[in-house]
């Protein structure tokens, strides 16, 4: 399946939340908060008041002025009212904005962190199933589309409803048939935005914003696989690809923009109504002596802003909606339970010895038709080296990640030193399991950091120590910058060998009494091979060993070795045993002799 497919099939698969559940997860954050929101909004309202005075300032300003220079003081205590009520406006927004700026930074940054925390709770299923990239994208872009969204909410079309409302609300107390008209369009204004922008556009918008994700994916699928890329020449099929991928996403984002640019006609259709009704409706009430020119005044002050508001209004209600729909994967984040969940009141893991016990275990992944584990049974000594060998898919690295606990069992249990692994926490088991892969990743930070990560507060010299043992410190120590070097991106810097090291040496830090080799020397030269072995055979003292072999030259010495077909043990015993069976063993092993 390509990974445009893929996408289309995970987006298939989740329910896209309604605005106001997205608008219900942000005002979780706001809640947190509450004198800051309250004071945004007592200031707000106040500010609000301030412009609903403005018409009037600009009504009293004009009369007096009708009335001639007899009437200076009338016209400068109007025009001290005009200048005053813009100020204590300016003023008021400004102290407003200054409770709603921490608020927002603070809800930024949780929603982000969340975010992340709660994408790492998912299981391994899931991210196997979800493209990092575009997970990526999700989170980095939920705390702008916040931004956004919040800010034409709360800032904007909250505040510009009040004043349209109350704009024509007092023009209906003066002349009932131009406030009417007034408010009539008001109302039918801001359906028609609310109507076309969630039935008309929300749709097209959404598909554009899944498009601008696989972006994200695409990208990061082949940046980070860059050098399979130069290894085969295929840069321009990859160019090709997100070609395929941005085009998908411009034909998205056009149909999306050209469904704004239709409302944006119907808004401006509906304010041309609005302009000539309003003028039209008070020019009438003055050929009638019914308002003076103050009255007129008073009336297209308030059509100006109301227009400013209205347009605000169209172009905000876009902006909230784009911003939501960019909230929305993480407000559904948020409601998703991590499919791999610590139990209520689960202890800490305390295994010291590293004995394994596998009681009447039953597996099965979501996407098989039949378990792969069925009534398994399983014991694993204290400090015993326990081998693992068996043809793909025949449940050897299951058998490692049910001890991880990445995966809840369908029934039975896994015991570590007489504790139940699903009622312990799983930061703590995986503590007590360390793990030297067979291609190690490494993060783009410093050597230093990558061997401490299993360890944040180890000191110097313990690092140091743990690469000596680990066979790395000679070739860290003659790089330019030392432990100091950063690594690159998965480790790209360093060789295999250099990267198996520098997790051998992390492996060694953690000083698990659990160890899972999975064929740490499989794909190194010889010499490098002999360096590594040696480090894993003294990093193997005194812990529970389990290794997935794939060379079976590695793993003569185990203590037993258990040959694994559709997850059942069919041999175990020692090399020599295994191999005078006869068995499935004995035929792996003519195999690999070349026999």
């Amino acid at each position: 399946m390509s990974m445009e497919q893929y996408e289309d099939d995970e987006s298939s698969r989740r329910r896209l939340l309604s605005n106001r559940e997205v608008i219900a997860f942000i005002a979780g954050y706001w809640r947190r908060r509450p004198w800051l929101m309250a004071a945004t909004i007592g200031f707000t309202l106040v500010a609000i008041a301030c412009e609903l005075l403005v018409p009037r300032a600009s009504q009293a300003l004009v009369d007096a002025a009708v009335r001639g220079p007899a009437h200076v003081g009338d016209a400068w205590k109007a025009w001290l009212f005009f200048v005053g009520v813009y100020f204590g406006f300016a003023l008021l927004r400004n102290t407003a904005m200054r409770f709603w700026n921490p608020l927002a930074v603070w809800t930024m940054q949780e929603m982000t962190n969340e975010g992340f925390r709660r994408v790492q709770s998912f299981s391994s299923d899931w991210h196997g199933d979800t493209f990092a990239g575009a997970t990526v994208r999700r989170l980095s872009r939920a705390m702008w589309g916040y931004d956004s969204s919040a800010d034409a909410i709360v800032l904007f079309i909250g505040p510009a409803i009040l004043i349209l409302f109350g704009l024509s609300l007092q023009m209906i107390l003066r002349w009932p048939v131009v406030g009417g008209f007034s408010l009539a369009m008001v109302i039918l204004y801001v359906t028609a935005n609310v109507v076309f922008t969630n039935l008309y556009v929300r749709k097209a918008n959404m598909r554009s914003v899944a498009m601008d994700s696989r972006i994200g994916g695409a990208l990061a699928d082949s940046i980070s696989s860059n050098a399979v890329v130069k290894g085969f020449g295929a840069e321009a099929r990859e160019e090709a690809r997100i070609d395929r991928v941005t085009t998908d996403w411009r034909q998205a984002t056009f149909k999306t923009w050209n469904r704004y640019m239709d409302v944006w006609l119907i808004q401006n259709i509906l304010l041309g109504t609005l302009q000539a009704g309003l003028t039209g409706l008070v020019v009438l009430r003055w050929a009638h002596g019914e308002a003076t020119a103050g009255g007129v005044t008073f009336v297209i002050t308030s059509f100006l802003v109301m227009s400013g508001y209205l347009r605000n209004v169209g172009e905000n209600i876009r902006m909230a909606q784009r911003g939501l729909a960019d909230v929305e994967d993480v407000a559904r984040y948020s409601k998703m339970a991590p499919q791999v969940a610590d139990a209520p009141n689960a202890e800490e893991f305390a295994g010291q010895m590293g004995e394994i016990v596998f009681q009447d275990v039953t597996f099965r992944y979501k996407a098989a038709a039949a378990p792969l584990y069925e009534h398994f049974d399983l014991g694993i000594y204290p400090g015993e080296r326990l081998a693992l060998v068996g043809a793909t898919g025949s449940g050897k690295s299951t058998f490692v990640k049910l001890i991880q606990r990445l995966y809840d069992l369908s029934g039975g249990r896994i015991v570590i030193d007489g504790q139940d692994i699903a009622k312990v926490t799983q930061a703590s088991l995986r503590r007590g399991i360390a793990v030297v892969p067979q291609d190690p990743a490494l993060f783009h930070r410093t050597i230093a950091e990558n061997i401490a990560y299993a360890r944040p507060d180890a000191t110097p010299d313990e690092i140091r120590l743990a690469a000596r043992r680990a066979r790395a410190d000679d070739f860290i120590s003659a790089l330019p910058k030392g432990y100091e070097t950063l690594v690159g991106e998965r480790g790209v810097k360093l060789s295999g060998g250099e990267r198996q090291r520098v997790a051998i040496a992390r492996a060694f830090l953690a000083d698990a009494p659990v160890l899972v080799l999975d064929e740490a020397t499989s794909s190194l030269d010889v010499e490098t091979e002999v360096q590594v072995q040696a480090a894993t055979d003294e990093l193997m003292a005194g812990r529970t060993t389990i290794i997935i072999a794939h060379r079976l030259s590695t793993i003569r010495h185990a203590d037993r070795i258990l040959v694994f077909q559709d997850g059942r043990v069919i041999e175990e015993g020692r090399h020599t045993d295994l191999v005078a069976l006869g068995g499935a063993y004995a035929r792996l092993n003519a195999v690999a002799q070349g026999a």
